[in-house]
């Protein structure tokens, strides 16, 4: 298994990558450091969609030439994937930014535990 390491090394740094992302998503407390971990874990998925999706020696798929076998193209499927990931991302990465902005705002924190401690504090002051 370890000797597939250096010729498959994008998948390698792509998991990487991932369980780092994962990692910091789950473990951080910091409501941005949560986001950085979501976007590091994305970024990878993006990687190993491009490392899999490419062929070396294949062209992009347009067709120059006269050439039309399919054997000399990429398949433009992946690329589309990752270009769309891309644009959701950035979409959920505001959106994100926004809500913690405002949250912060609220509670002066961004600690997720304060938060949830003092919307249980505001809970139990309305009741």
């Amino acid at each position: 298994m370890g000797e597939h390491f250096f010729t498959n090394y994008y998948e390698v740094v792509a998991m990487i990558l991932y369980g780092i992302g994962f990692t910091t998503l789950l473990m951080s407390r910091n409501l941005v450091k949560k986001v950085i971990g979501l976007n590091i874990s994305s970024a990878s998925v993006y990687l190993f969609l491009a490392a899999k999706g490419y062929i070396t020696g294949r062209a992009a798929p347009i067709i120059v030439d006269g050439v039309q076998d399919v054997t000399a193209y990429v398949n433009p499927i992946p690329t589309g994937l990752i270009l769309t990931g891309i644009v959701i991302s950035v979409s959920v990465t505001a959106f994100s930014l926004a809500l913690i902005v405002s949250l912060f705002k609220r509670y002066e924190t961004l600690n997720l535990d304060e938060i949830i401690k003092k919307v249980s504090q505001e809970k139990e002051a309305e009741t």
